[in-house]
Protein backbone atom coordinates (compact mmCIF):
# COMPACT_ATOMS: atom_id res chain seq x y z
CA UNK A 1 0.00 0.00 0.00
CA UNK A 2 1.28 3.65 -1.08
CA UNK A 3 0.74 6.80 0.72
CA UNK A 4 -0.26 9.48 -2.23
CA UNK A 5 0.62 13.63 -1.63
CA UNK A 6 -1.80 15.42 -4.08
CA UNK A 7 -1.72 19.21 -4.31
CA UNK A 8 -4.12 20.20 -7.30
CA UNK A 9 -7.37 18.80 -8.33
CA UNK A 10 -6.79 15.50 -6.35
CA UNK A 11 -7.18 17.84 -3.57
CA UNK A 12 -10.88 17.49 -3.62
CA UNK A 13 -12.08 14.26 -1.57
CA UNK A 14 -14.97 13.62 -4.83
CA UNK A 15 -12.21 14.03 -7.45
CA UNK A 16 -10.10 11.38 -5.88
CA UNK A 17 -12.85 8.88 -5.27
CA UNK A 18 -13.82 9.07 -8.87
CA UNK A 19 -10.53 8.69 -10.36
CA UNK A 20 -8.58 5.94 -7.52
CA UNK A 21 -12.25 4.48 -7.72
CA UNK A 22 -12.39 3.46 -3.76
CA UNK A 23 -12.58 5.90 -0.71
CA UNK A 24 -9.35 6.00 1.14
CA UNK A 25 -8.17 8.00 4.38
CA UNK A 26 -6.54 11.43 3.95
CA UNK A 27 -4.90 14.45 6.13
CA UNK A 28 -3.59 17.67 5.43
CA UNK A 29 -0.15 17.64 4.78
CA UNK A 30 2.96 19.81 3.35
CA UNK A 31 5.64 19.71 1.10
CA UNK A 32 8.86 21.45 1.38
CA UNK A 33 11.36 22.33 -1.61
CA UNK A 34 8.49 22.11 -3.99
CA UNK A 35 7.00 25.41 -5.91
CA UNK A 36 3.17 24.22 -7.31
CA UNK A 37 2.93 26.65 -10.72
CA UNK A 38 -0.33 27.08 -12.45
CA UNK A 39 -0.09 25.03 -16.26
CA UNK A 40 -0.96 27.43 -19.23
CA UNK A 41 -4.40 26.70 -20.02
CA UNK A 42 -5.17 24.51 -17.85
CA UNK A 43 -7.33 24.31 -14.27
CA UNK A 44 -5.12 21.90 -12.88
CA UNK A 45 -0.95 23.22 -11.84
CA UNK A 46 2.26 21.10 -11.73
CA UNK A 47 5.08 20.86 -8.96
CA UNK A 48 8.96 21.21 -9.31
CA UNK A 49 11.28 21.55 -7.12
CA UNK A 50 12.09 24.92 -5.77
CA UNK A 51 14.02 25.45 -2.50
CA UNK A 52 12.76 27.33 0.42
CA UNK A 53 9.47 26.65 -1.31
CA UNK A 54 6.47 24.48 0.00
CA UNK A 55 3.06 22.81 -1.08
CA UNK A 56 0.41 22.39 1.12
CA UNK A 57 -1.76 19.54 -0.19
CA UNK A 58 -3.56 16.25 1.22
CA UNK A 59 -1.80 13.21 1.91
CA UNK A 60 -4.15 9.98 1.16
CA UNK A 61 -3.36 6.93 2.99
CA UNK A 62 -2.77 3.39 1.84
CA UNK A 63 -3.76 2.97 -1.70
CA UNK A 64 -3.68 -0.05 -3.64
CA UNK A 65 -2.40 -0.85 -6.86
CA UNK A 66 -5.05 -0.35 -8.59
CA UNK A 67 -6.21 2.99 -7.57
CA UNK A 68 -2.07 3.88 -8.16
CA UNK A 69 -2.56 2.60 -11.66
CA UNK A 70 -5.87 4.78 -12.33
CA UNK A 71 -4.13 7.69 -10.62
CA UNK A 72 -0.90 6.70 -13.54
CA UNK A 73 -3.45 6.50 -16.12
CA UNK A 74 -5.54 10.23 -15.03
CA UNK A 75 -2.05 12.13 -14.13
CA UNK A 76 -0.78 11.33 -17.49
CA UNK A 77 2.48 11.61 -19.59
CA UNK A 78 3.33 15.26 -18.43
CA UNK A 79 3.89 14.10 -14.82
CA UNK A 80 6.00 11.44 -13.57
CA UNK A 81 5.76 9.69 -9.99
CA UNK A 82 7.74 10.15 -7.42
CA UNK A 83 8.69 9.21 -3.73
CA UNK A 84 8.56 12.52 -1.70
CA UNK A 85 8.77 13.53 1.95
CA UNK A 86 5.96 15.27 3.77
CA UNK A 87 5.00 16.61 6.70
CA UNK A 88 1.74 16.09 8.47
CA UNK A 89 0.58 17.30 12.30
CA UNK A 90 -0.40 13.65 13.06
CA UNK A 91 2.15 11.69 11.78
CA UNK A 92 5.17 13.84 11.47
CA UNK A 93 7.38 12.69 8.43
CA UNK A 94 6.25 10.63 6.07
CA UNK A 95 7.17 8.86 2.91
CA UNK A 96 4.33 9.40 0.03
CA UNK A 97 4.61 9.16 -3.59
CA UNK A 98 3.56 12.25 -5.56
CA UNK A 99 3.50 13.50 -9.30
CA UNK A 100 6.06 16.03 -10.86
CA UNK A 101 5.92 17.39 -14.03
CA UNK A 102 8.53 15.71 -16.29
CA UNK A 103 11.56 18.27 -17.54
CA UNK A 104 10.83 18.40 -21.36
CA UNK A 105 6.57 19.69 -20.32
CA UNK A 106 8.23 22.47 -17.90
CA UNK A 107 7.45 25.23 -20.48
CA UNK A 108 4.05 24.39 -19.66
CA UNK A 109 4.57 26.37 -15.92
CA UNK A 110 3.59 30.00 -16.29
CA UNK A 111 5.31 30.40 -12.91
CA UNK A 112 2.72 31.80 -11.07
CA UNK A 113 1.34 30.43 -7.77
CA UNK A 114 -1.72 27.92 -8.02
CA UNK A 115 -4.52 28.56 -5.68
CA UNK A 116 -7.43 25.92 -4.12
CA UNK A 117 -9.83 27.75 -3.23
CA UNK A 118 -9.94 29.90 -6.64
CA UNK A 119 -9.67 26.34 -8.22
CA UNK A 120 -12.46 25.56 -6.07
CA UNK A 121 -14.59 28.71 -7.37
CA UNK A 122 -13.87 28.89 -10.62
CA UNK A 123 -11.79 26.08 -12.22
CA UNK A 124 -13.49 22.79 -10.90
CA UNK A 125 -16.51 22.75 -13.00
CA UNK A 126 -14.73 23.58 -16.58
CA UNK A 127 -11.84 20.43 -15.25
CA UNK A 128 -14.58 18.45 -14.54
CA UNK A 129 -16.35 18.97 -18.00
CA UNK A 130 -13.07 19.34 -20.14
CA UNK A 131 -10.24 17.48 -18.81
CA UNK A 132 -10.13 14.13 -20.62
CA UNK A 133 -8.13 12.14 -18.41
CA UNK A 134 -11.13 12.61 -15.57
CA UNK A 135 -13.97 11.63 -18.02
CA UNK A 136 -11.50 8.64 -18.52
CA UNK A 137 -11.69 7.88 -14.92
Amino acid sequence: MVNLFTYGSLMCSDIMFKVAGCQVESSQAVLHNFFRSKMQGREYPGIVEQPKSQVTGVLYGNLSPEALQRLDAFEGQMYQRREVEVMTKERGITMAMTYVIKPRYRDQLTGEAWDFRYFLAFGKKKFEKTYFGFQQA
